[in-house]
């Protein structure tokens, strides 16, 4: 993750207002979250930070790409990401037990006491967040999928033998899948 300060917000000393803060987002600092479904990330996240008297409003800005795989054939994809994402984060006495309680996501609750913020749990969730969950190669102009061939035929060849071997007690309930009630 690199330098792990370079993360955390010292906010006692801010003015009230808004401040803006720059983040380069690499493979290294996924390293200590563990493997990811994406590789070759290149992100930027700009956090803007509105000090205000008892909280604080976040907003995440995250933009730039990833490598993921196709869901169907393997091939590997360079997908854009992009999203926004709001936080308030309260001062309170007593934030573990605020955090508990509270159901809303988007809320959080840090003790008086602090005067440091912690942001880099929120961006690694952030990122992940702005990774499309359906991964599949596009179409040509005609519409045929650019997905790997050989391994669509292969697929297709492991379905076939799947249904051949299939138990011959669900064969009679065949009949029914076409039917609508």
């Amino acid at each position: 993750m690199g330098n792990k300060r370079e993360f955390e917000i010292a906010f006692v000393g801010l003015k009230p207002g808004v401040h803006v803060y720059d983040y380069d987002i690499g493979d290294s600092f996924f390293e200590t979250y563990g493997l990811q479904d994406f590789t070759d990330c290149n992100a930027s996240v700009k956090l803007t930070l509105d000090k205000n008297n008892g909280f604080m409003q976040l907003h995440f800005d995250v933009a730039g790409s990833v490598n993921v795989n196709c869901d169907r054939c393997g091939n590997s994809l360079t997908k854009n990401l992009w999203d926004e994402f709001d936080m308030v984060v309260k001062l309170v006495e007593n934030p573990e037990e605020m955090n508990s309680q509270e159901e809303d996501p988007d809320i959080f609750y840090i003790s008086r006491t602090e005067s440091h913020l912690h942001v880099n749990d929120w961006i690694y969730e952030f990122v992940n967040l702005s990774v499309p969950l359906q991964n599949k190669c596009a179409e040509d102009e005609s519409g045929k999928s650019l997905c790997n061939e050989e391994v669509i035929e292969k697929l297709k060849q492991m379905e076939a033998e799947v249904n051949k071997d299939a138990n011959p007690l669900w064969q009679g309930l065949d009949k029914f899948k076409d039917l609508e009630n």
